[in-house]
């Protein structure tokens, strides 16, 4: 099964490092290779729009102060806003570029309801920091319910009226937190959402697996041979672009050079290892199973409305994730972009309007 998510390129080697011993690996992992995705950012020629505003939010998880970036996107003349935050697909070269096109798109149309859209990095990706921690999707929820709670937070102030739109693993993780009650969005848009990290998805979740993902990952978390085997696995153009070109963009020829430099210079920053780590090993996935993964919309059924946006190119498997919320309990509404596995990116008009379309839909004054 190839990965439903979106992270780097990535091929195992014959062998696993850790603490200086070589780790042999299954028989079926030796005899194959497997791809694992990798976000792109907007093609050249969609260059990313300038934010209204940029800065820095400090998340405290056990004890230690975490930078978060974050931007806004508004226009200054709207007067009734509906308050909107975009959280990136979960990958190694996730950042709030992905979100740029679409966000100043909405924002800059007029109509009764005018917007205001934030955009926030994850802890660990993009632009915030990238401490080491122990990352899993539990860690990822506390983040994204201390940032919609916070009274100093970014989007705080929003009086209930915030609607969350999230891409791949972010907007599962939303709609998770959301069935628990511990964010109160007035809706969310769901775009190419995912469940499922590579490893997991391919090779499965039995013990003697778990046992070598979780080596692979000690190995990543590593001081020197995680950052050998990250640029083995992960930080690599070469592959980085294979990969955008295969299954991340539906037309390969809109990854460009620049689009694959901006993206590995992700991978360099400090800590940058470390949520691939995790979500390379499933330890990001917010369900273990597609049983599970329909219950989250389901339990939003008949308290907001919910958009799954799917995309026309995506991977066979992804796909088949995607096309079992038409028609699923929970969801408002179901559309079709072009697209894999990043629309926002290749092809953000296209997600602009259905998301402009949902938001007037479900939110104008005169409804």
């Amino acid at each position: 099964m190839r990965p439903t998510g979106a992270a780097a390129a990535a091929f195992v080697p014959l062998a696993v490092a850790v603490s200086n011993r070589a780790v042999p690996l299954p028989a079926h992992w030796r005899a194959r290779r497997f791809a694992v995705r990798s976000v792109a950012s907007p093609p050249a020629s969609k260059p990313a729009a300038s934010p209204s505003k940029t800065g820095k939010w400090q998340w405290t998880f056990e004890d230690k102060p975490i930078n978060i970036y974050y931007e806004e996107h508004e226009h200054e003349t709207a007067e009734n806003v509906k308050n909107i935050l975009m959280i990136p697909t979960i990958s190694d070269v996730s950042t709030v570029e992905e979100w740029r096109v679409v966000a100043k798109d909405i924002v800059a149309r007029k109509g009764e309801l005018g917007y205001r859209a934030t955009i926030v990095d994850w802890p660990g990706l993009g632009y915030s920091d990238r401490p080491s921690l122990n990352y899993n999707a539990d860690v990822m929820e506390n983040f994204l319910v201390q940032l919609i709670n916070s009274p100093n937070s970014p989007v705080a102030n929003t009086d209930g009226e915030l609607v969350v739109v999230g891409g791949g693993h972010a907007a599962t993780i939303a709609v998770r937190a959301a069935g628990k009650g511990l964010i109160r969005p007035s809706g969310v848009a769901a775009v190419a959402p995912t469940w499922a990290g590579p490893l997991p998805i391919v090779f499965g979740r039995g013990s003697d697996m778990e046992t070598r993902y979780g080596l692979l990952r000690g190995t990543l978390r590593a001081p020197a041979i995680g950052w050998m085997m990250y640029n083995v696995l992960v930080s690599n153009e070469k592959s980085i672009q294979s990969q955008y070109k295969s299954h991340v963009y539906a037309n390969p020829e809109n990854v460009t050079p620049d689009i694959v430099e901006s993206r590995y210079e992700l991978t360099k920053r400090k800590g940058a290892r470390f949520v691939p780590a995790a979500f390379l090993t499933g330890l990001l996935d917010p369900v273990q199973s597609r049983e599970e993964f329909l219950q989250l919309f389901a339990k939003l059924d008949g308290d907001l409305p919910v958009l799954v946006v799917s995309t026309l190119n995506a991977p066979k498997r992804s796909k088949a994730e995607m096309e079992a919320l038409r028609g699923a309990k929970g969801v408002t509404k179901f559309v079709e972009v072009p697209g894999a596995l990043l629309p926002q990116e290749e092809y953000p008009s296209s997600v602009a309007e259905e998301l402009y379309n949902f938001l007037t839909g479900s939110f104008s004054p005169t409804r």
